[in-house]
Order: C-alpha cells, then structure tokens, then sequence
C-alpha cells in the first residue's frame, strides 16, 4: 500500500463539475430537478482554489469506464501454437503485483498473557493467606511453624499456582491459534476470490490478443491494421484494470485533503454530468433529484470535495447503466441525527441476492452484469471513500426490479440556515 498523498483534482475519468450558478440561485436545492441534456461543463471548479497535487492522481470512475467490445472476428488457429506478446506478460504480472496479499493473521501477545499469569497467582496466594486465618464453626485454620510443615505448604501453594497458571496460558494460547488460524483461512479465501475475478478479468483480452496475433506473417495487409488495433485496445484495457486496482490500494492510505463539501451541490453536479453523458450517447434514464430545500437544506460534510463527487457520481453512474432508457434513477438526500444520507434509486436490472454480501469487494460483479462493460471497481472504490470519511455504504436490490444505494457521511456542523 502506498502513502503517497492524493491530489484533489478530478481523476481524468470522471467528468468535471459544472460551474455554480452566478447569480446566487439555489438551483440545486429545489426538489424534483430533472437533469438531462446537452451542455458545457467546464474543466475546473469557479471559485474553489486547486490544490497542488501532492502524488499520483487518482482513478475516478473506476469499473465505469466503456471497454473495448471483445467482438473481434478474427479468430486464433487451434493448430498453431502463439506466443503471448511481451506487453501482455508484462501487464499480466503487473496485475498478478497488485493481487491484495492475504492480512496478517493477529499475533499473540505474550506479555499480556504473563501479566495476567501473575495477577492469578498473587490473588491465589492472597486467598490462600485469607483462608488460612479464617475459621470454620468455632475453630480457626492454623499454620503450622514446623519447619518441614511449612515448606511442605509452601511447595503445595506453588504447585497449585504453576498449575493454574499453566492451564490459563494453554487456554491463551490455543484461543490465539484459533483466532490466528480463522483469520488466516478468511484472508486467504478472499485472495482466492480476488485472483478467480482477476483471471476472468485478464482472460478475455488476452484472447482477443491471442486471435490477434495468430498467423500475422501470414495475414492479408488489409487486416494488419484491424489487428494492431485488437492489440492496442485490449493493452489499454488491462492496463486501466491494473492502474485502477493501485490506485485503489493508494486510496487505502492516502491523505485526504480535507474542506467544507456542500453535499448537495456535489450531488446535483454528479447526476447533472450523467445526464449529460446519456444524452450524448442518445438516451438514458430520467434522473430526478429531491434534496431537501426547507426548513433548511442539507448540511454540509468534512472531507475532500473531489473524491466525494467521484465516489457520488460512480453510484449515480451504476444506477443510470444499469437502467434503461425510459427508466427512472431517483437520487435523495436527507439529514438526520448528525448523518447525511444520499439515496440513489433505479428502476434498473437488479442484482440477485446471492451477489449482495461481496457487491463492495474489488472485481465483485453480479451474475446478470457480467456482458455489460465494467471492470468491477466503481463500487470498491466508493465504499472506501465514503469508509476513509467515517461513512457507510448500503445496498439493496431485487432482480428485475431495480436497486437502491445509501451513502452516508456525518455532517460537518450545525444545519446550514436558509
């Protein structure tokens, strides 16, 4: 992991927010906006300074970038044996790096256990001495001043000590190897999960390499090019998946650059540039937007403004992918109890069940969303933005009926008024 610090200017893939309205208008304070259509955004944020970057700029929209099809009809010949290209090797081990290594199991820790050893021993003997004055009916416990008497006592009270202390460290230490052994099969099953999605991942490219590449000597000059072309976009294509996976492991660490975020304007701006990226391509969902607007609107939150506008715009992005068009996707936000919560709704595909417990996992994507583009990333990266905030994320979902998303993040201060 690195600890590199993260820039807070946008990743270049995710698209940049529009200006704030210049007249003083709350324009994304009413209810009920419906977003959509054709306009300019500009490149940066009016009226906020840009902080230096302070290292590597981070991914944006990962797992929502349009991937190249796999679509290619050249096929590879079964008779002829080919060698993997040197550039897909070496993005193929770059990806095989960025392979999260299993946690480190929970060590034990020795000197509390001595502590603890010593404590019982003192209060053994402490009952001990206790005991030896107390009396029984009329009769008190005397201890005898004989010499060989008295070591005999001596010597019994320290074997029963020994004794106790031996079966307390034993059941210490086998309670440590329990846990140590648990975490360890859990750590390592989930990187066994990580490297199977890493393989289905990595695996179509390269075959459309390989079907690429197959009897290129022999190929005719006019497909040559076509062919350069499979290779390049495919190269592109895992190494956006590998540069994503380290940028996601850089976010686990990275410093935030910390400022006062109006929620709901990243929010308006995040469904705004969606809705333009549908119109563009034609069509997509209506997106609504209900954000409270009185008796006050949504408080701001502590964090960094870009990445909690990456993390929005992912969620909105989903839901507007996943919808058809002619669908809705309905993003609200509500306060309550020193928490803002936004809610992204859909009237999209859905997710079966069975998907939901590893949907925020890296390269987790659901059984009827696997023939869409995506890498599986959109959702990791959210949930760690919003958890590097003292956040949580939830979802909900039935398979042909749509989904639902709540992000929630404390607030920043008292309500702002209107």
């Amino acid at each position: 992991m690195s600890g590199s610090s993260i820039p807070p200017q946008l990743p270049p893939s995710v698209p940049p927010r529009p200006a704030p309205a210049q007249d003083g208008s709350t324009r994304y304070m009413e209810p009920a906006v419906d977003v959509g259509g054709p306009r300019t955004v500009p490149v940066t944020r009016p009226g906020v300074p840009a902080a230096q970057p302070a290292g590597p700029p981070l991914a944006g929209d990962l797992g929502n970038r349009p991937q190249s099809a796999d679509l290619h009809p050249l096929q590879a010949d079964p008779q002829r044996p080919t060698a993997e290209p040197r550039s897909v090797e070496v993005l193929a081990g770059a990806a095989a790096e960025a392979a999260p290594a299993p946690l480190d199991p929970p060590t034990e820790k020795p000197r509390r256990a001595a502590w603890i050893g010593w404590v019982l021993a003192v209060a053994v003997v402490a009952v001990a001495v206790a005991a030896s004055y107390a009396t029984f009916g009329l009769a008190p416990v005397v201890i005898s001043t004989a010499v060989p008497l008295v070591v005999a006592e001596i010597g019994i009270v320290l074997l029963l000590l020994a004794l106790a202390v031996t079966v307390i460290r034993r059941r210490l230490r086998l309670a440590v190897q329990r846990g140590r052994s648990q975490a360890q099969e859990e750590a390592w099953s989930r990187h066994q999960q990580f490297l199977r999605r890493l393989d289905h991942e990595l695996k179509n490219p390269l075959t459309a390499v390989r079907a690429a590449v197959a009897d290129l000597p022999q190929a005719p000059p006019h497909e040559l090019q076509a062919r350069v072309d499979v290779v390049d976009a495919q190269a592109r294509r895992m190494g956006r998946l590998v540069t994503d996976l380290r940028k996601l492991a850089d976010l686990e660490t990275a410093a935030l650059s910390l400022e006062d975020v109006d929620i709901a304007e990243t929010v308006h701006d995040a469904a705004q540039a969606v809705g333009e990226e549908g119109a563009a391509r034609g069509g997509g969902p209506r997106i609504r937007l209900d954000l409270p607007q009185v008796p006050w609107p949504l408080s701001h939150v502590r964090g960094d403004g870009d990445l909690l506008y990456s993390a929005v715009y992912n969620v909105i992005s989903n839901a507007s992918k996943y919808t058809s068009p002619g669908g809705t996707v309905e993003v609200r936000g509500r306060e309550e109890s020193g928490t803002v919560t936004i809610e992204v709704a859909d009237t999209g595909i859905g997710m079966p069940q069975a998907d939901l417990p590893a949907v925020w996992s890296e390269l987790a994507r659901a059984g009827n969303a696997r023939g869409l583009p995506g890498s599986g990333l959109g959702l990791a990266l959210v949930s760690t933005i919003v958890r590097r905030h003292g956040g949580s994320v939830r979802m909900a979902s039935r398979e042909g009926v749509g989904t639902r998303v709540w992000l929630s993040l404390p607030v920043a201060g008292p309500p702002v008024a209107s």
